[in-house]
Parts: structure tokens; sequence; C-alpha cells
């Protein structure tokens, strides 16, 4: 299978979770009744598979043995219908596998991660052999379970083709790997969390420290915001573009330097076929661009822009796919042709519809409850501040 026009190319894990609800409060040393699942899961792959569901064909790279967990995740992915050329698959390779206890709640209590193999076997090499696959891509999405070398050699052949990069910094430890690559970043999309960790690892010191919960209680997004605007601007200062910070039941904070509107694809790199032609003309519907079209003239490089998009109530089974699926909805959104602010409203509707299953992505998408909740999201968003910097 070819790579067609206005197709993303995704780079990074694919992995199979283990995941393992008691249906009682746990006690240590001992099991407790619950339920055990298989789901294919990976950061790059969750987000690759979300783009497919929403009608994307997305390119993804990565690294699988032929094992169980090898064999499991490549035959769902051959009956997706996805391109299988970028997987290398080797006898040696052992699968990624990642094991999730959670607690009653669903939220993650405890997990175990043997995920060495992309490191070892994600290479320069293998990865530059996908060159040119990224001619007619509108953007590269790299998360950080590659290696440095991998990473860099990434973002290099991405900015060689006047392409976009994406990256995902996966968890608080590898989210440092940015310090290698931020000059080739254009979009960026921590938690809290990785937030901070990334701002340390970009200024050399550790003088940014994440909220306490008690800080988080009865305050203001505005408030919030505040506290971590020091951390955003040291990622925009350092060159990355936009830095979409997520904060669960808070939200999602968008920010640059300036307006983001600039932040929409050309339109011979995007691609409105099937389900992704219907989902851009019913957002542009939705959506109206027009309504954020005063700022333009805010679009100045020593501005700090951000907007506050709410997120939605949802009936919670599981939270582990909800950021993935955020960046695939969004990822999604910006090759059909939607600008940055519509995106990242499709890519919380998206959000909102995977915590609400079991897998880490939907078997399917309703195309009306999406376009919906984001125009839900999109109303409800507020631009917080173009505030100066100097």
């Amino acid at each position: 299978m070819e790579h067609g026009d206005g197709e993303a190319v995704i780079i990074g894990g694919m992995v199979l979770d283990i995941h393992a609800t008691p249906s009682m409060l746990a006690n240590p040393g001992t099991t407790t009744p619950g339920k055990v699942y298989y789901v294919q899961g990976g950061v790059a792959r969750n987000v690759a598979e979300c783009m497919s569901k929403l009608g994307a064909k997305p390119y993804m790279i990565s690294a699988l043995g032929f094992d169980m967990a090898g064999n499991l995740l490549l035959n769902q992915w051959k009956s997706a219908g996805l391109s299988i050329e970028g997987i290398l698959k080797d006898k040696d390779i052992e699968t990624p596998v990642v094991c999730n206890i959670f607690d009653v709640n669903g939220e993650v209590a405890a997990g175990v991660a043997s995920v060495e193999a992309l490191e070892k076997y994600l290479t320069p090499d293998w990865i530059f052999r996908f060159k040119n696959t990224l001619l007619s891509a509108p953007v590269l999405m790299v998360d950080a379970n590659l290696s440095h070398p991998s990473l860099e050699a990434a973002c290099k052949m991405a900015i060689d083709m006047a392409c976009p990069v994406w990256f995902e910094p996966v968890s608080v430890t590898k989210s440092r790997r940015i310090s290698s690559i931020v000059e080739y970043v254009t979009f960026a999309s921590p938690n809290e969390d990785e937030l901070i960790a990334m701002a340390n690892a970009l200024s050399g010191s550790d003088e940014f420290h994440p909220l306490k919960e008690s800080q988080k209680k009865n305050i203001s997004v505005l408030s919030l915001f505040q506290m971590l605007k020091p951390a955003i601007w040291v990622l925009l200062e350092k060159g990355i573009k936009v830095v979409l910070v997520t904060f669960g039941s808070n939200g999602v904070f968008l920010c640059n330097k300036g307006w983001p509107r600039q932040f929409k694809m050309p339109a011979e790199k995007t691609n409105q076929c099937g389900f992704r032609g219907q989902l851009f003309k019913t957002v542009m519907q939705k959506c109206p661009p027009s309504r954020y079209s005063g700022f333009s003239e805010l679009d100045r490089s020593s501005h700090l822009f951000a907007v506050h998009f709410p997120s939605l109530p949802a009936s919670v089974v599981r939270l582990t796919g909800a950021g993935d699926c955020l960046v695939g909805g969004t990822l999604t959104s910006i090759c059909a042709g939607l600008d940055i602010m519509q995106s990242v409203s499709v890519g919380i509707a998206v959000a909102k519809a995977v915590v609400e299953v079991e897998a880490n992505v939907p078997s399917t998408f309703s195309l009306s409850a999406i376009t919906d909740d984001a125009k839900s999201v999109y109303s409800g968003a507020k631009v917080l501040f173009p505030q100066s910097m100097l």
C-alpha cells in the first residue's frame, strides 16, 4: 500500500497493554477478583488507530516481534486496512508489553513497562528507509519512546522535507528527550507533569515543580494557567510553535507566541476523503472560523497567546487512551484542513468518546456526536489573554 497524499506519518510504539481492574478494593499480597483485558496500545499506535477510525490512513513506522503480542498487534493492524510496510518484524524482537493495574476508579494504581525493543530496533537506519513518505505528509508525529538518535534522525528528515513535527511526550521521564530535538518541533502535547519535566530539561534547571493537589483545589482556570505560564514560556522560547497542555477534567490550554490561526495546513497537503471530508464540512458549519478572527493584529512574537478549552462531562470507564485520542482527533482535523482551534475542539470531543469505553480507541466514532461535542467545546473556549512577556 502506498502512502497517500495528505496522510500523516507516525513513528513510535506499538504495545500490548494488559489492563487489570479489581472489582473491589485490592489487598496487597493476594489476588483480587476483577477483570483482565488485552488491549492494543502504545502512544503512537493509539494515535494512528484513532486517526484511522476517523477516516485517515496514517503511515506507521514501528517494530514488532513474532511473538504472541506482536502477532496480535500486527493482525489487528492488517484488519484495519493500514499499511504494515513501515513496521519492522524480527524474531529477535520482544514485542513491547505494558501491564497496568487500575484502582476501582479507573486510574492507574501501578504498572510495569517492557518497551526496550523500541529503542533497540527502531533505529535511524530503519527510519531513513521511509524518507519519501514525508514528501506529501502534512505532519510527522513522533512519540518519546524513540531513542535520542532516532528522534533526531526522524525530526531532521521531516525538516528536510518541510514537514512539521508533532512531539508526544509519552511519560514524565521520556518527555525530557525533547532537549535534543526542540529546534525541530512545531507541536508538543504534554500533560501538566510532562510540561514541568520538559521545561526543566530545556532550561537545564529544576526550578519548575508540579502543582500539588492542594494547589489545584478550588482554583480558577486563569490562576492555574498563571502558575504554569513560566514553564510553558520556556517551551515557546526554545522554538516550539504550539504547546497543547492537557489537564484532564480541567480541559486543555492551547498556547503559542502570537496568534495560532497561522497553523493551518496548506490545501495541497490536506485530505478530505470519506469520513474526514464529512468531519471537515460539519465542523466548518458548527464551529465557524470567523469566531476568532478579531485577534490577527496580535500576531507578534513578543506575545503569549493562550486559549482554554473546557473538557466535556463523560461516563468514565477508562482514562488511559484519552490523551492519545485527543492528539489523534486533533491531527486528523489538521490534516483535513481545519484550523488549530477547530482541531483541538474535535480532539477533546474524540477524547470524551474514548474514556467511555474499555479499549484505548473506540471501535467506531459517531460523526454527529463528535461534531456536536466539538461545537460545545469550541463555543466554550476562552481566550485567556494575549499578554506581553517583555
